[in-house]
């Protein structure tokens, strides 16, 4: 049974910073892709990055976060990580880890097999 466990979510004032954590257990972790995705009140679940499994290379990000947010893996313990530098009020969001059987790190939240329960990060003005 995979399970994806995310933490590190919280209240921080803008400009402030956050690192999210994600353990995954019951797969294949370092073949898997893993992404970070978020969903903020009344919109939908939209890509924040990802990373690819041992197979390929990359590590897409989403226009909105780059050069603020890095997406990291440790394939030792299993956890994936997304650091968050420069927050603004529009990163107020539910910040879901998700997992692929595939290494490829895909964009699209359709294409992903597991998923976290999520994690609140709320960025005060």
């Amino acid at each position: 049974q995979v399970q994806l466990v995310e933490s590190g979510g919280g209240l921080v004032q803008a400009g402030g910073s956050l690192t999210l954590s994600c353990v995954a257990s019951g797969m294949a972790f370092n073949r898997a892709a893993m992404g970070w995705f978020r969903q903020a009140p009344g919109k939908e679940r939209a890509f924040v990055a990802a990373i690819t499994g041992i197979f390929t290379s990359g590590t897409p990000v989403a226009n909105s976060v780059r050069g603020r947010f890095t997406i990291s893996r440790d394939n030792a313990k299993n956890t994936v990580y997304l650091q968050m530098d420069k927050l603004t009020p529009e990163g107020t969001a539910v910040y879901y880890c998700a997992g692929r059987g595939e290494s490829w790190p895909s964009p699209d939240s359709s294409t992903y097999d597991y998923w976290g329960e999520g994690t609140q990060v709320t960025v005060s003005a």
